[in-house]
């Protein structure tokens, strides 16, 4: 059974999916984020708020959260 974790303002992504959760401030982690715009894949998940967290999916797909990485690396249990 999958095990979802809560990102945020009601947002929940499955944990077994998530290939890395890092913070937005890194050149590169830009890059990425305005290119998964672009190609269409990236979820914007912060309701309006500022982006302090990235989650790349296994699957490609960039997820942008309100909620800080160590917040969601401590729901996911690990």
């Amino acid at each position: 059974m999958a095990k979802f974790v809560h990102i945020g303002y009601g947002n929940m992504v499955n944990a077994d999916r998530v290939d890395a959760i890092v913070s937005p401030d890194a050149a590169p982690i830009k890059r990425l984020v305005q290119t998964a715009k672009e190609n269409g894949v990236a979820v914007d998940a912060t309701q309006g708020r500022k982006t302090k967290a990235v989650l790349v999916m296994a699957d490609g797909q960039v997820i942008l959260s309100a909620l800080l990485p160590e917040t969601i690396t401590a729901r996911t249990g690990e």
